[in-house]
């Protein structure tokens, strides 16, 4: 399978960096599956959104967009399941 490219938005990297360390290394390490696989097991599509999709890591969520055409996989946001859907 292609390997896709992973991008950030400006906020959702400004999020990670705000995150507790112990969280920070539970992210990356579900952001760099998605280099080979950007619907893994558990992804969910948003309801109401044309192509935003969703990962949880324990409290948080990882909000993403896929374009398959170009191999890129957008992070939008990385938030507490509180904050994220806001």
């Amino acid at each position: 399978m292609a390997k896709f490219t992973i991008l950030f938005a400006r906020s959702a990297r400004k999020e990670l960096e705000n995150l507790p360390d112990t969280v920070v290394e539970r992210v990356l390490s579900s952001i760099d599956k998605l280099f080979s696989e950007p619907f893994p097991h558990g992804c969910k599509k948003l309801k109401g959104e044309k192509n935003l999709w969703r990962i949880r890591v324990g409290e948080y969520r990882i909000i993403y967009s896929v374009f398959s055409d170009s191999l890129v996989v957008d992070i939008v946001r990385i938030r507490h399941r509180k904050e994220v859907y806001n």
